[in-house]
């Protein structure tokens, strides 16, 4: 017997209407549905163009509150559509408190739980700390009617222990909203060695832990509001691996894309007792990992 989950991802490229976004994703989403996706991924803020490229105080009014008529929008979709959705928001926690929240809806509507992203990255073109406040709810997976989802966003992929953490806790699946891409100054090698180490990292993680990885990246050119920069070109390339890094589908760099791809969740099983990765860990030598850094 296996344990097939029909999953589905969204790779898009935003505009500044925030409508028409919303409207395409949804669209996209009852086709998936119609073909059979049990389970759709979306990238990282989805709704909206990806704000953080600069500081600016009035675009915390991007922010909405959980639950909120938002919520209710992707709680009647997931509902109409039979489908576990992933969505990810700017969610208002109070006046001047923000965070980058993932929100999983279960087939029936309902909110089977929520991720505040941990790891705010502040880098040019990146300045998330300026908006977001560092979650606060820990690496836990949520339960949905499909399975245990180890839901974490973007800037969380490059860490081993967020990934560690959820498969600890009975993760079955590594989820990764992402928003990611390339500044036009970089030259051509820089910018394969950037994706190359980002996709890399991430079949890591499936390879480490046993378990299979979705990232899912936005797509195609986003301008500096500033002009101090040339903009972000996103790079796509969203992914599906299998519990031993294994391609089990990829995204063109260049265009949107919505794919379904079958994962079969009880592999894992089988991959974790050839790789008995977490049989050996020797537990008891590991305290080093909650310092900084081991002067």
């Amino acid at each position: 017997m296996t344990r097939i989950v029909k999953t589905a991802i969204i790779q898009q490229h935003n505009t500044a209407d925030i409508n028409d976004n919303r409207r395409r994703i949804a669209d996209k989403v009852r086709c998936l549905a119609a073909n059979g996706a049990q389970l759709i991924v979306n990238q990282e803020l989805h709704d909206s163009l990806y704000f953080c490229q600069t500081e600016n105080v009035d675009l915390c009014g991007l922010a909405y509150p959980i639950p909120s008529d938002v919520t209710e929008f992707y709680s009647r979709l997931a509902s109409d559509t039979g489908t576990v959705i992933v969505t990810s928001m700017f969610e208002r926690r109070a006046p001047g408190l923000y965070h980058n929240t993932a929100v999983v809806f279960d087939k029936d509507g309902s909110i089977a739980g929520r991720y505040r992203k941990m790891h705010i990255p502040d880098d040019p073109a990146y300045y998330e700390k300026f908006y977001f406040t560092p979650g606060d709810i820990g690496f836990q997976p949520i339960d949905t009617s499909l399975g245990r989802l180890g839901v974490l966003v973007c800037w969380d992929q490059w860490y081993p222990e967020a990934a560690r953490l959820m498969a600890l806790a009975g993760a079955e699946l590594l989820i990764y909203p992402t928003a990611i891409g390339w500044e036009s100054t970089d030259i051509e090698d820089e910018k394969q060695r950037q994706r190359d180490a980002w996709v890399t990292v991430q079949r890591g993680h499936a390879i480490a832990n046993g378990l299979p990885v979705v990232a899912v990246n936005r797509v195609g050119h986003e301008p500096d509001p500033s002009g101090a920069t040339n903009g972000i070109q996103f790079w796509g390339n969203s992914f599906v691996a299998g519990p031993q890094g294994e391609f089990l589908f990829r995204a063109p760099d260049d265009t949107e894309t919505e794919a379904i791809v079958e994962i079969d969740l009880d592999r894992s099983e089988n991959v974790r007792r050839w790789w008995p990765f977490l049989r050996d860990r020797r537990i008891e030598a590991y305290s080093g990992l909650t310092s900084r850094f081991l002067d």
